[in-house]
């Protein structure tokens, strides 16, 4: 577990977060504690699917299918938003590596814990099936190893966000490249048996500590599924055989989830899981999971820690280094604030005071304390429609950017207004120039809004460089109240002493969740300030007004 960072919620739902489990496609897991002690974790889809009606139409189905499943080996849903401004759901929190990290730090897996493992994956999707629910998602990720046998997770989200205007604007598919079964690859839907091989490319991670179609991209890895036989490295015997039915590129011809748990567990998958199924390094690790949780729950309840909103102090950046996520934004954001999902810094005085706590950083600690630790990280999540989380969240919010040095304008020119030439020598406002004006070059940095300024958009940072008519400008960083980080670089197309526009395309590093299509953004002086325009209709026409940093 991370600790919060500083631009990450503390609250969600009745639920107090603790710290950061993991992050993914469709959104983050966090740890949290309701007021009644109960540890949980809550999910929270990416903020650009918070305004796809049709997503939410499918994630409240999906969240009350979810709820009907139960089992030994499947995380029950404890709670869920769906109506919220950004939806969440909250499931039972079990202590215990996921299978991805523990193969990832150890190596492939004892072929007894393989089979254990199988065994009951194969019984959970028993269950799910016969509910008329497909999972979608097996993968390693998405499997728990605790020491009362594995579980599968991850239920609700990715399913929901199958077919839905989000989707088709991201390119985000719902699987995971090679765990993906060749049905699901080629668009000819999701049945159970898509769910065996997903299963049986997890058996193979396992005993292998690879995935069975190996590859260096998405594009790759795909091809392999679809055309390709798995490499099943070391596997022999009857895993082997098990794992290669499984895998048969044909639907028809893979066994069932039941048919896989009487291969592996004839009576059973808790007679194997009873006798201890994992090895001695995983179940030390698993312990002292289960301790540090204790002890995190104990340190919040010796200091009077409880759930529900919390306010907001003074917002400070105290005791960051410079540079490690720039200056808090420099325009305040006036916008009202709703309840229900309240981001905090992590530096606000809770409604607690008396306690003295201050919620924020989590250090798991022999003391078991609970104070804020060392600056957090940026992230860079979905920023597609980043006005979704904003609505989601329409607070006051400090948000500490990750700095992305763009190159600096001349360092000894005077970037003030003051140096812009003026007087009858000088030309007409709207008379196009050769390349940028001095007034115009260094960096600056402000709030954002979209939707007509009626939803919060994160923080802009740009740094305007020296440049001529078709030159990069610069690269514009937006960063969303969650901490998702997309990059738009700036190609000027016209110039004069009153307007800069630019064409502006989402930057290759981004990741799929960002807005890539081109459109156009314009740049005016206002005052001492310099006011941000575009037209990207998909990410809600959003404008800010940036001061000048440096």
């Amino acid at each position: 577990m991370q600790p919060l960072g500083d631009d990450e919620p503390t609250v969600v739902g009745p639920y107090r977060l603790l710290g950061r489990l993991g992050s993914g496609g469709m959104g983050r897991v966090y740890l949290g504690r309701s007021a009644g002690g109960r540890t949980v974790a809550v999910k929270i889809v990416h903020p650009h699917f918070a305004l796809d009606e049709e997503f939410r139409a499918r994630f409240r189905r999906e969240v009350d299918a979810a709820r009907r499943v139960g089992g030994a080996w499947t995380a029950p849903v404890l709670d869920a938003d769906p109506e919220a401004a950004v939806p969440w759901v909250a499931t039972a929190y079990a202590a215990g590596p996921s299978l991805s990290a523990a193969v990832a730090d150890g190596g492939p897996l004892p072929a007894a814990t393989v089979r254990a493992l199988g065994a009951g994956l194969a019984e959970a999707l028993t269950a799910v099936h016969e509910l008329g629910l497909v999972h979608r998602d097996v993968k390693p990720s998405n499997v728990l190893l605790t020491l009362d046998g594995p579980l599968l997770i991850d239920f609700g989200i990715a399913r929901a966000t199958d077919g839905t205007a989000s989707l088709t604007s991201t390119g985000v598919s719902v699987g995971s490249p090679g765990y993906m079964a060749p049905e699901q690859i080629l668009g000819k839907g999701a049945t159970g048996a898509s769910d065996v091989f997903s299963l049986g490319a997890v058996l193979a991670y396992a005993a292998t500590g690879t995935s069975p179609f190996p590859g260096d991209s998405s594009a790759a890895l795909l091809y392999k599924v679809v055309h390709e036989e798995p490499e099943l490295g070391a596997m022999d015997g009857e895993l082997r055989d098990l794992a290669s039915a499984c895998l048969a590129k044909d639907p028809s011809r893979r066994p069932t989830p039941g048919e896989v748990s009487r291969w592996l567990a004839p009576d059973g998958a808790a007679r194997l899981v009873a006798g201890g199924w994992l090895p001695g390094a995983l179940v030390e690790q698993v312990s002292r999971s289960a301790v540090q949780l204790l002890n995190l729950e104990a340190a919040g309840v010796a200091e009077g820690v409880h759930s529900g909103p919390v306010g907001f102090g003074s917002p400070s950046v105290g005791g960051v280094e410079a540079g490690a996520f720039g200056p808090a934004p420099v325009m305040p954001n006036s916008l009202p604030r709703t309840a229900g999902f309240v981001p905090e810094p992590r530096d606000a005085v809770p409604h607690d005071t008396a306690s003295g706590h201050r919620p924020g950083k989590v250090s798991f600690s022999v003391a078991a304390t609970a104070t804020p630790g060392p600056e957090g990280r940026g992230r860079r999540v979905g920023c597609t429609v980043a006005l979704a989380v904003a609505g989601a969240l329409a607070v006051v919010t400090l948000v500490p950017v990750l700095l992305y040095v763009v190159q600096p304008g001349d360092k000894g020119h005077d970037n003030s207004a003051a140096s812009t030439p003026s007087g009858p020598s000088s030309p007409a406002a709207g008379t196009p120039l050769g390349s940028v004006p001095a007034a115009y070059l260094g960096t600056w940095q402000g709030d954002g809004t979209a939707l007509g300024g009626t939803l919060p958009d994160g923080t802009f940072r740009l740094t305007v460089r020296k440049a001529a008519v078709g030159e990069q400008l610069g690269v514009l960083r937006q960063t969303d109240q969650l901490g998702g980080v997309c990059d738009d670089v700036l190609t000027l197309k016209q110039v004069t002493k009153t307007r800069l526009v630019a064409a502006a395309a989402g930057a290759k590093t981004n990741r799929d969740v960002c807005n890539q299509a081109a459109h156009t953004v314009t740049l005016t002086p206002v005052g001492d300030d310099l006011k941000y325009v575009s037209d990207s209709s998909a990410e809600g026409s959003p404008t800010a007004r940036m001061s000048k940093v440096k």
